[in-house]
């Protein structure tokens, strides 16, 4: 047989199948088509919802608004905003939204690891499309939750107008 005929051969062999690796089993626990999806129908829903520091304080002081920090029990206990509440972003789940976040309707204020300068022990620089403050938001929303808003600029936390506190750290309470 001619290389030529071979080749043809091999070509014909690929694109029927026959000589292609078998599809990855399905996981219907897994949807990458829904996700793309409702993330391009968040990223619509984000473009009015971010705000400026001045607005994300005066929003964080009126009844019923909770501040929420989904960056890692560790990082939140070195340094968050002062009244946040902590859910971090792997622990989000049907039943712990409920626990935490019971009212869908109530306005969430959220901030992440990339709003803030000069602080990257509590706060490490994440890659711009790997933001916690966009994985948090598409969550929320594709869990039901639409009265959410986010800290737009990217501040330093010794000169920002926020107030910062820290949360000792179970070892030390275990200590005292």
């Amino acid at each position: 047989m001619k290389p030529l005929a071979i080749a043809l051969l091999v070509c014909v062999a690929f694109s029927d199948g026959v000589l292609a690796a078998p599809a990855p089993p399905a996981n219907p626990a897994i949807d990458m088509d829904g996700y793309l999806r409702v993330s391009s129908e968040a990223a619509k829903h984000r473009k009015t919802r971010r705000l400026s520091e001045a607005d994300f304080i005066r929003m964080s002081r009126e009844p019923g608004t909770i501040v929420l920090d989904a960056r890692s029990r560790e990082k939140y206990e070195l340094l968050h905003i002062k009244g946040a509440i902590n859910l971090s972003f792997p622990d989000m789940t049907v039943e712990s939204l409920k626990r935490t976040l019971p009212n869908q309707t109530a306005r969430i204020l959220i901030y992440c690891n990339n709003n803030f300068v000069n602080a990257e022990e509590p706060f490490p620089t994440k890659m711009p499309t790997a933001s916690l403050n966009l994985s948090t938001y598409i969550a929320l929303y594709n869990y039901g939750y639409r009265n959410v808003y986010e800290l737009a600029p990217q501040l330093d936390p010794k000169e920002s107008k926020l107030t910062f506190e820290s949360t000792p750290s179970k070892a030390l309470r275990s200590v005292d």
